[in-house]
């Protein structure tokens, strides 16, 4: 299970991972500052800078066992995941509590652990250790079983519920298919049913608008039944259609594209203190933080941010290519995409290019479970580029010319 003395040597050798985490703590480090910027006190960033350590605990210790163990081991890791989520519901209040309308977290030892981001981690590991030694996922009915693989998970969160966790996982699951050689055009007629839904959705809440209050559902044009989003899911779509009818509801998401324009090229520095305070931000510790960063350091410290998450995506990618077993190979491509999805939804709703859906910002939100989940994967990538032997296999993602002629 765990690696020799010399293995555990190959470790420190310089590969592409080293890159991803070097631009992760700097990235957590903005992320305490901004923390800080938009808290009253300093008792939530000194929070977050411990999490920072128990998150590289986490990293560290995610480097030791093999790949080949962790393989082996992920059917077992997404099954005690699904039974943890499975089981959340039923436990009582004051160990699963309801936070914003949501159970999402478990009380443990005064701090809050969220299994959902460790669901992200084993549903990737699963994926790739499935996919590593088969073909049928380059036929369309091949893809189903990839697919319940992804549902699992994302069933049991959607109970919660946490409709933006349960989001990532669907470009995650369509990186790691296109780095294993699925079909690009049975994965195009997918995006193009899931395009489809979505589109009938917000047509349905364009026509349909839901009531300004929850609590009021009279003066509807449609059923129940044509509405499967709840209201406040449909609101936040409803508040980029009519802004000024669900203005209360929308004020988040306004505020922070406000304090984006507000930031200019450089920012206010330490008065950005004021103006996020001032504003009354909501959550700009995390869902809206990367509006704190803009209007504290400006476009150019936006900038940054922007940069080092290409720095990681890239690094992941590259361990993809830098590491000869299957297995590292799809997982890596799995890391890569929950970052850049992460990022790119977090990012647009700051700017107001998406809905509001709760998504945090990798390795910049507050947040310990989110955090600790990220250095993982990073961890896990050291540990696979690390590994450059070619395991006993068979031929990974590669086909035969009448193969390749016929797909």
């Amino acid at each position: 299970m765990i690696r020799t003395r010399k293995q555990l040597l190959d470790l420190l050798a310089p590969t592409p991972a080293w890159a991803a985490v070097v631009a992760a703590v700097l990235l957590a480090l903005i992320g305490i500052a901004a923390i800080n910027t938009s808290t009253r006190g300093e008792a939530m960033a000194q929070r977050q800078a411990q999490w920072l350590v128990i998150a590289l605990i986490g990293m560290t210790a995610c480097m030791l066992p093999r790949p080949g163990w962790l393989a082996r081991a992920s059917y077992w890791l997404l099954a005690l995941v699904l039974l943890v989520l499975a089981v959340m519901p039923f436990l009582p209040r004051s160990i699963v509590p309801m936070i914003n309308g949501a159970r999402c977290w478990i009380e443990v030892g005064g701090r809050q652990l969220q299994p959902s981001e460790l669901a992200k981690i084993a549903f990737i590991l699963a994926l790739a250790q499935y996919l590593r030694h088969r073909q049928n996922y380059r036929t369309l009915l091949g893809l189903l079983a990839p697919f319940a693989i992804m549902l699992l998970p994302v069933g049991l969160i959607l109970r919660q519920p946490d409709l933006g966790m349960a989001v990532i996982f669907v470009p995650t699951l369509f990186a790691v298919l296109i780095a294993a050689g699925a079909k690009l055009r049975h994965l195009g007629a997918l995006v193009g049913i899931g395009v489809l839904l979505v589109g009938v959705n917000v047509a349905v809440v364009a026509f349909d608008p839901p009531p300004v209050s929850p609590a009021s559902e009279s003066g509807r044009r449609l059923p129940a039944w044509a509405h499967p989003m709840k209201w406040h899911q449909e609101v936040r779509f409803a508040a980029m259609i009519y802004p000024q009818r669900y203005e209360q509801s929308g004020s988040q998401q306004d505020v922070a594209v406000r304090l984006v324009g507000a930031g200019g090229v450089m920012g206010y520095g330490d008065r950005a203190e004021t103006m996020v305070r001032f504003n009354r931000l909501p959550l700009g510790y995390n869902d809206m933080i990367y509006a704190v960063i803009v209007n504290r350091w400006g476009l150019a410290g936006g900038g940054v941010v922007l940069l080092l998450y290409l720095v990681i995506v890239i690094s992941l990618l590259a361990v993809a290519g830098w590491t000869r077993t299957p297995f590292g190979r799809l997982a890596a491509v799995g890391f890569a995409g929950v970052v850049f999805s992460q990022a790119a939804l977090n990012i647009g709703v700051s700017l107001g290019l998406a809905p509001v859906t709760g998504v945090t910002l990798p390795f910049v939100s507050y947040g310990g479970s989110s955090l600790l989940a990220m250095f993982c994967m990073l961890g896990l990538a050291v540990n696979f580029a690390s590994s450059r032997r070619v395991e006993i296999a068979t031929p990974s993602f590669e086909f035969d010319r009448v193969r390749a002629a016929d797909g």
